[in-house]
């Protein structure tokens, strides 16, 4: 059975601020990898209101000073946004501090607005150059060479895990030329997904990191006692999403009974289409889920989010994944 992951976005809500939304991040972390998680991964974002994980190597600390044994992550770091050379230099220190339990997944959208990248002090072209920055940072995680004489300290050597992260075919393209896995945001953008497991699986080249393909897919999930308990769970995110798309990010806002009535039928269609890859439910609702989920899209590993309101709703419902995904394997 394939294994299961959670991103924490690090939500602020209408009932807590960054602190407590800090502080549940870290809960979230003990629990699921009590839950037997495999990974939990932090997303860089920057001035968007309601998400507090903008330092996301800070954020990263945090969690893996109350853990123990889960790995954590970057799910990403937005490397137009930084300097090859520093990130090496924070990851680097991450995995001295924490050795064995530290991933880097790169993406390459700024994660932000022109404004706000401006103020990072970044050229707006900067995505131009991933590649050759991804190139760049990995050579700082190689054993140093004799005539090397720029050296990230601490960094050198320690070989940190690096993903590609993507939403369309380009990051599948690079991920397959450097022999890295991939993870795909199918769970806000899942248009290209299946194009683009098909083209990192066939176009795929060995390196000293990863010797086979691995994919791993983003899959919202809001799991509750019933269907409709779920349902009710999922109208957070439906209403934060056309939030986003009606350009006013705020705080995740609390569930609604009857999310038709508040939002257009162009809004309920884009929402429909955008946040298809989701899983809402029952405990049976979410196994079944799971497991159609995983033969239909042959997933290595499954990245699972949910944007639920109230902390122990949330709890709740990664725990009942986590016994989903418990009792598939157990009939496997």
């Amino acid at each position: 059975m394939v294994p299961i992951s959670i991103l924490e976005l690090v939500r602020v809500t209408e009932q807590t601020d960054a602190r407590g939304a800090l502080h549940n991040a870290r809960d979230l972390a003990i629990h699921a990898e009590n839950w037997g998680y495999n990974r939990i991964w932090v997303a860089e974002h920057h001035n968007i209101i309601g998400i507090a994980s903008a330092a996301t190597s800070v954020v990263l600390a945090h969690l893996a000073e109350g853990t123990k044994r889960i790995r954590v992550g970057a799910g990403g770091i937005m490397l137009p946004n930084h300097a090859p050379y520093v990130i090496a230099e924070q990851f680097g220190t991450l995995a001295r501090l924490y050795p064995g339990r530290i991933d880097l997944g790169l993406g390459r959208a700024p994660g932000t607005d022109q404004v706000t990248l401006l103020a990072l002090r970044r050229s707006p072209d900067a995505s131009d150059h991933f590649p050759q920055d991804v190139i760049e940072l990995m050579s700082y995680f190689a054993p140093a060479t004799p005539e090397q004489r720029v050296r990230a300290i601490p960094g050198t050597g320690l070989n940190v895990p690096i993903w590609i992260l993507g939403s369309s075919l380009y990051g599948a393209q690079l991920a397959a030329a450097l022999g890295l896995p991939y993870a795909f945001a199918s769970h806000f953008a899942p248009e290209q997904m299946a194009s683009a497991i098909a083209l990192y699986r066939g176009r795929f080249q060995p390196s000293e990191q990863q010797a086979e393909p691995h994919v791993m897919l983003g899959l919202s999930v809001f799991a509750a006692a019933t269907d409709e308990e779920g349902a009710r769970l999922f109208t957070s995110q439906q209403q934060a999403f056309v939030n986003l798309r009606r350009g006013r990010p705020g705080p995740l806002p609390p569930p609604v009974d009857d999310i038709a009535a508040i939002l257009s039928p162009m809004e309920r269609a884009m929402v429909a289409q955008s946040l298809s890859c989701a899983i809402v439910g029952s405990p049976e609702t979410v196994r079944q889920g799971l497991a159609a989920f995983i033969a239909r899209t042959g997933a290595d590993e499954l990245m699972i989010t949910a944007q639920i309101f109230d902390h122990a709703a949330r709890l709740r419902s990664l725990e009942i994944t986590a016994a989903a995904r418990r009792q598939l394997a157990e009939a496997a």
